[in-house]
């Protein structure tokens, strides 16, 4: 995996990988700031027949604390399901690189799939993380517990969705299926080392990218062993 983050860091002045960074960051902020929009104009619409004039300072300063919790805690599901948009980018500029027998064979994963399994990643992260919600909370009185579990939880899901950004330009369903089973314990390592990464600050904005560059190494190395 350490051989794998270098690699992947080497990498990021590609144009290809540049070119999917900022355009997944864009959107990924695009999103963000949409929906602090939409949520100013509802807060302030509810609270200016009580508060009147000074509605516009309340609906502001609830939208700011939303705003930051969401991002910290929505920030990985939504910048991996934009980036799952533009993963066939990033493998291809790492196959082409690295692995080009293996670009050469590849079968170009469609955006409209690219969309979906981006939009299912982001389901599942906020679908999972719900319903461990009461154990997080649970978990806070231990001072680290629920850090740790928020990590595990996210490293097991990260290992999938970053496994499938690259195991889909190869492999049909039925065998990705094999793929995942096979390989659980070691794709679990790479999805903590992209969940570490989300949890470092200038870091986690480039962690998306990373992981899926990482993720490319990891599928064809491993099929080399």
């Amino acid at each position: 995996m350490l051989h794998a983050f270098f690699l992947s860091i080497g990498q990021l002045g590609d144009p290809a990988i540049r070119r999917v960074l900022l355009r997944s960051l864009a959107v990924t902020f695009a999103l963000f700031a949409a929906a602090g929009a939409g949520l100013w104009w509802a807060v302030r619409a509810a609270l200016s027949q009580w508060l009147g004039a000074q509605a516009g300072e309340w609906s502001a300063a609830l939208t700011l604390v939303v705003e930051l919790l969401a991002l910290w805690l929505a920030f990985r599901a939504v910048a991996v399901a934009v980036v799952g948009v533009f993963a066939d980018d990033i493998v291809a500029a790492v196959e082409a690189r690295h692995y080009p027998d293996a670009l050469a064979k590849a079968r170009p994963v469609p955006v409209v799939r690219g969309m979906a399994m981006g939009l299912g990643s982001a389901l599942r992260v906020v679908a999972v993380n719900l319903i461990l919600l009461p154990l997080y909370i649970a978990l806070l009185v231990t001072g680290v517990g629920t850090a740790a579990a928020f990590l595990l939880v996210n490293a097991w899901l990260l290992s999938r969705d970053l496994g499938d950004m690259v195991a889909a330009r190869h492999m049909d369903g039925a065998a990705m299926r094999r793929w995942r089973k096979a390989t659980g314990p070691s794709r679990f390592l790479l999805g903590l080392a992209a969940a570490a990464l989300f949890v470092v600050p200038v870091l986690n904005l480039l962690a998306p990218v990373l992981g899926a560059s990482m993720a490319t190494h990891y599928f064809h190395r491993r099929r080399q062993a």
